[in-house]
């Protein structure tokens, strides 16, 4: 019930959103029956790399151009990350593989107690799982953050980037209730839709939102992070 009044206005929001920038589409597939035979997921190795535009969902203005290539794959897998504009980016950390211990795609970035599925831990459409951990940020060990996270697989999609045509699993994020190292913030939500691809080990797609509010201020007029999709344009 919680969630229920938390995540109604932001729904509304997003409605109203949607019929506001319809020059930024939301990313559509063609909806596939699921395989007999859940693909295998490409293993990591040194030397993969993907390439993604990442653009503001709200003007469709190019954000950057980032590239992520796997550097090492001992004790832990990791993922040097930088952008055109930006230069070099936090690094991704994963361990075991495909499983977040290090996430930096949000502001600041998080480096979790325990590792989260970065995809759904089964590939079929209906799977479900929550979890619930804590985080710091990088750089500051004395302070720990709550942290709770909802994937929910939807369905089988082939999708068509730049980088090509892919077959997905589309799956959803949530993060509605989670503490933010900024003690201002009251609450926050994070939400994001992923199209993941077995055959590249990665997503092709990956667009998603944060909002937060500050004391006195109501979710109909609460702050955005950010808004951004990812975009494959290649990969090796």
């Amino acid at each position: 019930m919680r969630r229920l009044f938390l995540c109604l206005p932001l729904a509304l929001l997003a409605f109203t959103l949607i019929g506001c920038i319809a020059s930024q589409p939301y990313p559509v597939g063609v909806v596939l029956p699921p395989p007999e035979v859940a693909p295998k997921v490409r293993s990591p190795k040194v030397g993969q790399e993907w390439v993604y535009t990442v653009r503001n969902v709200f003007n469709q203005s190019l954000v950057d151009t980032v590239t992520e290539r796997v550097v090492a794959v001992d004790k832990e897998v990791r993922i040097e990350r930088s952008g055109v504009k930006a230069g070099r980016l936090p690094d991704e950390i994963q361990s075991p593989a495909g499983f977040i211990l290090q996430d930096p795609r949000w502001s600041p970035p998080q480096l979790f107690h325990q590792a989260l599925p970065l995809w759904p831990e089964l590939l079929a459409p209906k799977w479900k799982g929550f979890y619930r951990t804590r985080y710091q940020v990088p750089g500051f060990p004395d302070s720990t953050y709550y942290w709770e996270l909802n994937i929910a697989a939807v369905q089988w999609e082939r999708m068509v980037v730049p980088a090509g045509h892919f077959l997905t699993l589309k799956y959803q994020n949530v993060a509605p209730f989670f503490e933010s190292n900024d003690l201002f913030r009251v609450a926050n939500y994070r939400e994001e839709d992923v199209w993941f691809a077995p055959e590249i080990g990665r997503w092709v797609i990956r667009r998603g939102f944060g909002r937060y509010i500050t004391p006195g201020v109501l979710w109909a007029n609460a702050y955005w992070e950010d808004y951004f999709e990812w975009e494959l344009v290649s990969w090796k």
